[in-house]
């Protein structure tokens, strides 16, 4: 089971992934939302804010948020740890349930393109 400091790390990862983004792929991370991952396992939330392709303003908080983000994921460390790595499937672990989104469609589809 991942830890909260491998979840963390794995979130800096892809803010890190996000900022060196370039064409398409900067262009998805673009828009600014307020982003939220409550991992399940561990009982904890990361909440922030994807700005210009940023991810920002990331706080640690316990339990799950008591406002919902306009990007909310839910999954395992160990899935989160896996998807930023590259050996999860963004849209196989969402048809088989392992990772929930709460989101626009529109920002599905961005977060898809992302993952």
């Amino acid at each position: 089971m991942a830890t909260i400091e491998e979840c963390r790390a794995a979130l800096d990862r892809l803010a890190e992934s996000l900022a060196g983004a370039k064409g398409e792929l900067r262009d998805a991370a673009a828009p600014d939302r307020s982003l939220s991952c409550h991992i399940s396992d561990l009982d904890v939330t990361f909440a922030g804010h994807l700005v210009g392709g940023h991810i920002q303003d990331v706080e640690t908080l316990p339990g799950t948020p008591e406002r919902r983000a306009e990007i909310a994921l839910t999954m395992t460390g160990d899935d989160l740890v896996a998807l930023v790595d590259g050996r999860l499937n963004f849209a196989k672990a969402w048809a088989a349930g392992r990772v929930r989104v709460q989101a626009s469609l529109r920002d599905v589809l961005r977060l898809r393109s992302l993952l």
